[in-house]
């Protein structure tokens, strides 16, 4: 729970601070076990302790496409679903043994009425994470394999040497091969 607190800290009183305890709830996810499964509704936001996760989609043909990997202090929560409360169309599977901090949505729902502050800190988190999907996109549609390589390196600093180059290469679009290539080319650079 002090990681969280740490995460907050500055935004939160010590009333808020006091109601972490009470609203979030710690749970380990085994290597490749699921936070999110395809069809299921969202139910929590996340929290990451320790650990490493990916967020991903199956094309018809059963082929995963990384959106998003979040390691300690990130959230991850399939945002669509949680708050329409539909199905979801991702799956959330740990890379690593993690730990994370789940809020679910009646408990969120709660603080935003009671307690102004988290209502704006979830707002921002929200906004983080639109504005990184936004710009994922944007680069998706506009960026070179090696530009979206380097964008890559700059957002996930901290992740490049924990993440198999089969797990990057899908996030980037490319198959392994070519981001292989990439970062020969980029190392005799």
């Amino acid at each position: 729970m002090a990681q969280l607190e740490a995460f907050f800290e500055g935004r939160l009183g010590p009333k808020e601070k006091a109601e972490l305890a009470t609203r979030f709830t710690a749970r380990q996810v085994k290597r490749r076990g699921f936070l999110l499964h395809q069809g299921e509704v969202c139910r929590h936001f996340s929290f990451v302790v320790s650990g490493c996760f990916k967020m991903y989609a199956t094309d018809p043909g059963g082929k995963e496409h990384n959106l998003e990997f979040g390691a300690e202090n990130d959230w991850l929560c399939d945002l669509g679903g949680f708050y329409a409360k539909k199905p979801s169309d991702v799956y959330i599977e740990a890379i690593e043994a993690a730990t994370v901090l789940q809020i679910a949505r009646p408990d969120l729902i709660y603080l935003y009425g009671h307690y102004p502050r988290f209502n704006t800190g979830f707002r921002v988190i929200t906004e983080r994470k639109y504005i990184e999907l936004q710009n994922r996109l944007l680069q998706t549609i506009s960026a070179t394999a090696e530009e979206r390589y380097q964008l890559f390196l700059q957002q996930y600093p901290h992740l490049v040497r924990r993440l198999p180059n089969t797990q990057i290469a899908s996030y980037l679009g490319i198959t392994p091969e070519f981001l292989s290539k990439i970062r020969k080319d980029l190392s005799r650079a």
